[in-house]
């Protein structure tokens, strides 16, 4: 039997050191770029030993080279779908920047996606990971989404329920569609309350907005005190490659939370509707003794100890390596596992 060409839109042997923001060494075997859905119904039905969506390249840690077809979605287009008394509901494609996405509806007076200004990555990516900072998550914010199921060929709707959104995880987390493109997101729609009220209740950001004297902050200084704490302990990608917080802020129970905050009082600690604890990862990591310490081409960022930054030169058996070390460190003084945030590739 022929094999069948493949689309024009596919490139074979594609160098992925500049596709990804940690800038670890490696290359696919094909990797198409997705500005449609059409594209992505060509693609039904075809053999490949792998397959993986890639956004920005923003949460992956490539380990080498990828022997697959990477989806690497540019699907654009940004709109207000519609308004009712209680909200506007914008429209974005998974190939939007998640942050431009953020400035566009605040520029037109939509707020809502404020204390998520300036977290990397595209919109097709963001309910993936449920992506959140200063006590906002997208799940918050979140309507509907479509889906193209690369199985059967045809598009779907997932709404709030649907997408099973937990802390950093949703149900394309947890049945591995992102790991083999089972189901592309494609779009995603966002609910802005008309009926808007700051959350500010993070101390950096309470912090920053005092020293701003903003009592009464509105959602475009909230974004902007955001964008300037993140910008003080973040490094830029594109002069010290990194993955953002490598990280998730471990969830325990209550009993163990109320142990560690009797003998570390400093520990930030968050409780959660269900009564666990939500610790704050960047400051065991501090205690544990990493934050500004290498071990060989990598190590952790010296003003954001949960940053693991590329020195120059590391591989993704670097990456890895300290990821273990740090996590050991941290197991062994408070008995809490971390859990990476990055997909390995």
């Amino acid at each position: 039997m022929r094999t069948q060409p493949l689309p024009d839109f596919v490139t074979a042997d594609v160098d992925l050191v500049g596709r990804t923001t940690l800038a670890l060494p490696g290359r696919a075997a094909h990797l198409a770029e997705i500005s449609s859905c059409r594209q992505l119904a060509q693609l039904v039905g075809r053999q490949s030993p792998r397959r993986f969506v890639l956004g920005s390249g923003s949460n992956v840690v490539l380990s080498g080279d990828f022997d697959g077809l990477l989806l690497q979605m540019a699907i654009a287009g940004r709109e207000l779908l519609g308004e009712d008394a209680d909200a506007w509901y914008v429209r974005a494609g998974a190939g939007e920047n998640w942050h431009q996405l953020v400035a566009w509806t605040l520029a037109r007076g939509w707020p809502g996606l404020e204390n998520l200004a300036l977290i990397p990555g595209t919109v097709g990516a963001a309910p993936i990971q449920n992506i959140g900072a200063y006590g906002l998550e997208l799940a918050d914010r979140f309507q509907s989404l479509e889906a193209f199921d690369m199985a059967r060929g045809r598009l779907l709707q997932l709404d709030r329920a649907a997408c099973r959104f937990a802390y950093r995880d949703s149900v394309f987390k947890r049945q591995g569609w992102h790991l083999d493109a089972g189901r592309v997101v494609t779009s995603v729609t966002f609910r802005l309350p008309k009926d808007w009220r700051p959350l500010t209740g993070y101390a950096e950001l309470a912090a920053e907005l005092d020293r701003r004297r903003l009592a009464r902050p509105d959602a475009r200084q909230i974004a902007d005190a955001v964008i300037a704490v993140r910008r003080r302990k973040l490094p830029d990608p594109a002069t010290v490659p990194n993955a953002g917080s490598f990280f998730q802020n471990p969830l325990v129970s209550a009993e163990l939370g109320v142990r560690l905050r009797q003998n570390f009082p400093d520990l930030p600690c968050h409780v959660q509707p269900d009564g666990r604890i939500k610790l704050a990862a960047g400051w065991l990591i501090e205690q544990a003794g990493w934050k500004g310490r290498d071990l060989g081409r990598v190590g952790m960022y010296e003003k954001q100890a949960l940053v693991l930054v590329n020195r120059g030169g590391a591989l993704g058996s670097d990456v890895l390596a300290l990821a273990r070390a740090v996590r050991d460190a941290v197991r062994q003084r408070f008995a809490v596992e971390l859990t990476p945030e990055p997909v390995l590739l």
